[in-house]
């Protein structure tokens, strides 16, 4: 590599060349016992993994004053609810979730509206009742996830806001 012009170099030294180390270490392997050598599991009650999924709740929190609920209703149920609705999205794409998974999931089961369909308030508080209480209602949570159609997951927000509140059942595979 050329010396800048400042630093003073000597007309008669030799020219400094690259050579390799005189031993070569073996290629890393990773031979952990814990290590998972396949793709992940798929089943029944899995979810979908993705990277950095707890950053979901930072953003639910921010969306907490736009939620509307109604009298029977929980806001806690409604977020914990959409929580995983998003984090699926953002595993569909590969990535960790952001603010438009959370807008996706609150506006097509009608979170921001001002005057909900009653068939959707009716269905909402079915399926979304205690589902803030992962650890007895993890099932109702999973399936609450799990019915919303892939066609949905691949949508933009402002394609779930041109199709509120009309096709909510479409949206939400309820």
């Amino acid at each position: 590599m050329a010396a800048p012009k400042h630093v003073p170099v000597n007309p008669v030294d030799r020219p400094r060349a690259y050579s390799s180390p005189d031993f070569v270490p073996a290629p890393w392997r990773n031979e952990r016992k814990a290590s998972i050598t396949g793709r992940q599991p798929r089943a029944e009650r899995l979810g979908h993994p993705g990277p950095d999924q707890g950053y979901v709740l930072s953003l639910a929190e921010r969306m907490r004053p736009r939620v509307k609920v109604t009298s029977g209703e929980s806001v806690d149920d409604a977020i914990q609810g959409c929580i995983g609705i998003a984090l699926r999205r953002a595993s569909v794409y590969g990535r960790a979730p952001v603010i438009h998974d959370l807008d996706i999931a609150f506006t097509m089961w009608g979170f921001f509206l001002d005057a909900p369909p009653a068939d959707l308030v009716a269905a909402r508080k079915q399926l979304f009742e205690g589902v803030s209480n992962v650890v007895h209602h993890y099932v109702e949570a999973r399936q609450l996830v799990d019915m919303v159609p892939d066609s949905t997951m691949r949508m933009t927000p402002e394609m779930v806001r041109k199709s509120m509140p009309n096709s909510w059942r479409a949206l939400t595979g309820a």
